[in-house]
């Protein structure tokens, strides 16, 4: 049994079983990565993929189970190359952040500035997707930590720390009917054409929420996953946009008329998303804090070493969250 066999199945279940996809992400080529698995599989006596013809089509239930273990392995290695490196290069390195965008527009900018100044020779990527995404690639070992909304307390394998509350704000052009109002009810907001994210991102689920619990319907005309993409079509006239009041800048105070919208929607809750059991290093428990500051290490290093869900609540019930 070779490391390299453990990457390569692994690998192979990421792609959705198409090695020469495996392949080309392992840098190596299509005959090697189907040479090791068939000599993986003979060593084992047991297939780890279904078959048809020449094509994988799906995990055997005892290749759910090896793959299962092959990810804790490589994990473990990550987390052994993490420990060396904290000692012979601790303020080296690099550190991946999965996020939405309204949190790398308008909530990380100031923390990444003040983060870079202190450790200038740690590379910071920042990668952008859906909260599925987001909490896959946690998972998947892709990135360091999530920063989302929506979707990370429906991981087990997640740790959620929360951070912050935020509320909403209605937006809509200064011309508009409704504009020299300063509230709004929601069955009014319901009969205007709504602008606002795709269901899934910054607390869209919460809107959805309110909507049903009024016994009426949001008459969405449109959806997206980028607040300056909300803000522009608002600005066309085309409907009234709800965004994250975060969001909101001077200008927007100069072209919008806004209502606050945080009695209609109520607040949500940004979290960042941790694997359980992860080794983190020390620039990452200063990220995290320049984030969140009531998330110190020592709360952080208690929370991973905590399996039990109500002793995790306990410890988070003492916070007052700033709101955003």
């Amino acid at each position: 049994m070779k490391l390299q066999q453990l990457k390569y199945i692994v690998e192979i279940e990421k792609q959705n079983l198409t090695i020469s996809a495996a392949a080309k992400v392992l840098f190596t080529s299509q005959p090697s990565v189907s040479k090791q698995l068939r000599l993986f599989e003979d060593e084992l006596g047991l297939q780890i993929f279904e078959r048809s013809g020449k094509q994988l089509t799906d995990i055997t239930e005892a290749g759910v189970k090896i793959i299962a273990y092959a990810k804790e392995v490589l994990s473990n290695i990550e987390s052994i190359n993490a420990i060396t490196n904290e000692y012979t290069k601790p303020n080296q390195g690099a550190l991946y952040i999965a996020t939405t965008h309204t949190q790398a527009r308008y909530a990380l900018p100031n923390v990444i500035k003040n983060f870079t100044q202190k450790f200038p020779q740690v590379s910071l990527h920042i990668q952008q997707g859906t909260p599925q995404q987001i909490s896959d690639a946690i998972l998947k070992g892709e990135a360091d930590f999530a920063i989302a909304t929506e979707a990370l307390h429906l991981y087990e394998n997640l740790l959620v720390l929360p951070c912050y509350r935020w509320s909403r704000s209605i937006i809509m052009p200064k011309n508009h009917p409704l504009a020299t109002a300063n509230t709004i009810t929601i069955h009014e907001l319901s009969k205007e054409p709504l602008i606002t994210y795709s269901f899934g991102f910054t607390g869209r689920s919460q809107l959805d929420k309110a909507f049903n619990n009024a016994e009426c319907s949001a008459n969405v005309l449109l959806t997206a996953t980028d607040t300056d993409i909300i803000k522009a079509y608002v600005k066309q006239g085309m409907g009234v946009g709800v965004i994250a009041s975060m969001a909101l800048t001077k200008e927007d105070r100069s072209d919008f008329h806004i209502i606050d919208a945080s009695e209609l929607f109520g607040l949500s809750t940004t979290s960042i998303g941790i694997k359980k059991g992860a080794f983190l290093r020390d620039y990452t428990y200063e990220l995290i804090f320049q984030f969140a500051p009531h998330l110190t290490r020592t709360i952080v290093e208690k929370a991973l070493q905590t399996n039990d869900d109500k002793a995790l609540k306990k410890l988070f019930s003492s916070f007052t969250l700033p709101i955003r």
